[in-house]
């Protein structure tokens, strides 16, 4: 039977899929993304598929790729969307299709436990009190798991200090010297993964390999047929983060403490570490300051031969005293590889900011942009502008990307999906970045009834977004959508100036109105710990919760139901215009005689827009009101190109639209 055949037998009426998928009914657009991705499966080359939310893409996916018989590399987003494809879609649907797959879940080494290091941290005696106690609780948890993955130790905050004491990174693991190779929780993951039939990745993971070629994915991608990104709007930026060079601050003075602890403990009296490391530290500090103060975040151009604002000439002795002192501690590294497979690899290291700090210290290739990121410390980046030349040269040509393979069988076969791709019929936004110029495009409309379920208002007497009043006329609809609500109500901002303004002006603003409505503000709990609270808000009893997010809340942040009925977004999320990425991307284009704004910032911004608003309507009984409180989106020409990215909402034009839409929330659905 044809692959498409059996497609349709899982997706009709009745099918396997209807024992998989909670409340299953056919779908239209489901059956036909899974009939093309089957073909591309059949013939060999590249589908992107923009699929609106509420189609499936997952089984859409899933089970074309599960039915070839071919062995399947599946990328997403984040580690949180892998356990959940892993842990739950992949059995679900292996189960009802009856297939005897062998499946696994691979990570970057930051996600596993090293027991070398865990031994290490143990006899710090330096650990402080919460970092000691969390640290037995590693420790008691090491004992009992077989995978070493820290997202099963329950309670384990993602930003726990104890985390980077117990897993290794690429510079201070120890490969095959190392004393724990054998019951090493990421080779176990490896091997594992060599061996399936099925294997779950992430973006980031993916192109840290084709960076560095470090994380075994180099071994895993010629044995694979069938390769699948989902949440692929995220590819271009991901990947960005790994093909240039960066040096931190930081990363020099990690690099000389650890050198330091290992010198003292395992090398004392043969080398002065303290004075070899005392250099690079003071190194490393001069060049933070010469950067300069600057709020967290900044970002100064580097168009020359050093930052703007700082003295070329400062700059660049700053750089050259900071490679010799890597050059020294490299030397003296050497005198006593022999004693520690600890010290071969504060070698490596050390060579690797040699050659880092060379790298910078050279003007920037014309296919690059610089630029230096201001914090605690500072950190020097050199970014491709796109992933594009490396998707073509080092993804697609390397591993079969063409329609045929040899002796006419089917070569690779690509597919790139998410929600949200772009705003024009040709995807341009997703396809151009990232070099598939060949790929064959399919967009599939989302099966909701957005008209009927959910509205849209855009104030019209609001301050502008650039007003000083702006964040706090912002607080004061949400607070009044949600008293009116009991909660429910999901605020994203742009900025995190903006975050931090708001969600104080929230928690004024309800106090006043002697509510207890919790205001829970992104930064201050875990994400984990914020989105089980938000959902808990629509519990009967429960107090109700509004949620002040930026960032990553725009979008993979799921609250279906009753639990999310007013959504309000503080201002079209252009990309911001001082960036330096943003800048030379740009230019690029207005070289090309293209418009900078009108193919580069609605485009981005048209799709995070759509990824915000698609938090709201999750499912067919759904209901809710998206707020943007941006007048630029009905006064301006180029609001009629965003709205018309948005889902299909029905408008509502004055505040008595608005109120009696939240009137009708707060009724029983129909």
């Amino acid at each position: 039977m044809a692959l498409s055949d059996e497609v349709l037998d899982v997706f009709a009426d009745g099918g396997a899929l209807s024992q998989a998928a909670d409340q299953f009914r056919v779908r239209e657009g489901q059956t036909q993304m899974a009939l093309a991705i089957a073909d591309v499966v059949t013939e060999g080359g590249q589908l992107v598929v923009e699929a609106g939310t509420g189609v499936g893409k997952t089984f859409s996916y899933l089970v074309p790729a599960l039915l070839s018989g071919e062995r399947v590399l599946l990328s997403t987003a984040t580690k949180a969307l892998q356990d959940q494809l892993f842990g739950r879609d992949l059995p679900r649907l292996l189960e009802a299709l009856n297939l005897p797959l062998r499946t696994a879940l691979l990570k970057g080494r930051g996600s596993y436990l090293c027991l070398h290091r865990m031994g290490q941290a143990r006899h710090d005696s330096g650990n402080e009190r919460g970092v000691a106690h969390a640290l037995a609780k590693v420790e008691r948890w090491a004992l009992t798991t077989r995978t070493g993955d820290l997202a099963e130790l329950p309670g384990l905050d993602e930003r726990s200090p104890v985390i980077p004491l117990v897993t290794s990174t690429r510079d201070n693991c120890l490969g095959q010297q190392c004393p724990q190779f054998k019951a090493c929780h990421v080779n176990l993951a490896r091997r594992e993964a060599l061996a399936a039939d099925v294997v779950v990745i992430n973006h980031h993971l993916f192109f840290a390999d084709l960076a560095v070629r470090e994380s075994g994915m180099a071994e895993l991608l010629p044995t694979v047929r069938v390769v699948v990104f989902d949440e692929a709007h995220q590819l271009n930026e991901t990947g960005v983060q790994f093909l240039g060079q960066q040096l931190g601050t930081g990363q020099v003075l990690d690099f000389a403490r650890d050198m330091l602890a290992a010198g003292l403990q395992q090398a004392r009296g043969l080398v002065d570490w303290q004075a070899v490391a005392g250099t690079l530290e003071h190194a490393a500090r001069e060049l933070r300051m010469v950067a300069g103060k600057g709020w967290p975040g900044t970002k100064l151009r580097w168009n020359g031969a050093a930052p703007e604002g700082i003295a070329p000439t400062q700059w660049q002795a700053c750089l050259d005293t900071l490679r010799r002192a890597a050059e020294d501690a490299a030397e003296a590294l050497g005198t006593v590889s022999e004693l520690s497979p600890d010290f071969v690899r504060l070698a490596e290291r050390a060579g690797l900011l040699v050659e880092r700090a060379a790298v910078l210290a050279e003007p920037c290739p014309p296919e690059a942009v610089r630029w230096l990121d201001i914090g605690t410390q500072v950190r020097l980046v050199q970014s491709p502008l796109d992933i594009a030349d490396a998707v073509r040269k080092r993804v697609l040509k390397a591993g079969g990307g063409e329609p045929a393979g040899e002796g006419g069988a089917p070569g690779r076969a690509w597919i790139f999906t998410s929600a949200t791709l772009g705003d024009d019929p040709q995807l341009r936004w997703f396809t151009e970045p990232c070099g598939l110029d060949d790929a064959r495009i399919l967009r599939v409309a989302s099966p909701f009834d957005y008209a009927r379920q959910a509205a849209l208002y855009v104030p019209r007497d609001f301050p502008r977004p650039a007003d000083a009043g702006h964040p706090s006329a912002v607080a004061a609809l949400a607070a009044h959508g949600a008293l009116r609500l009991g909660g429910r109500t999901l605020v994203l901002t742009t900025t995190l100036r903006a975050l931090r303004s708001i969600g104080d002006a929230l928690r004024e603003r309800l106090r006043a109105a002697g509510s207890d409505i919790d205001v829970l503000v992104q930064g201050e709990w875990p994400k984990r710990v914020l989105m089980d609270r938000f959902r808990a808000g629509a519990d009967a009893g429960a107090t109700g919760c509004v949620l002040v997010a930026s960032a990553s809340f725009w979008e993979g942040f799921d609250a279906p139901g009753d639990v999310l009925q007013l959504v309000v977004i503080d201002k079209l999320p252009f990309p911001p215009p001082g960036d330096p990425l943003v800048e030379a991307r740009t230019r690029r284009l207005e070289a090309q005689g293209r418009s900078g704004f009108g193919d580069y910032s609605i485009p981005e911004a048209a799709v995070a827009l759509k990824q915000g608003a698609g938090r709201l309507i999750r499912r067919e009984s759904d209901r809710g009101v998206l707020v943007v409180c941006d007048t630029r989106l009905v006064a301006m020409s180029y609001g009629r190109r965003l709205l018309a990215a948005l889902p299909p909402m029905r408008r509502l034009a004055t505040g008595a639209d608005f109120e009696d839409a939240l009137d009708a929330l707060v009724q029983p659905a129909g």
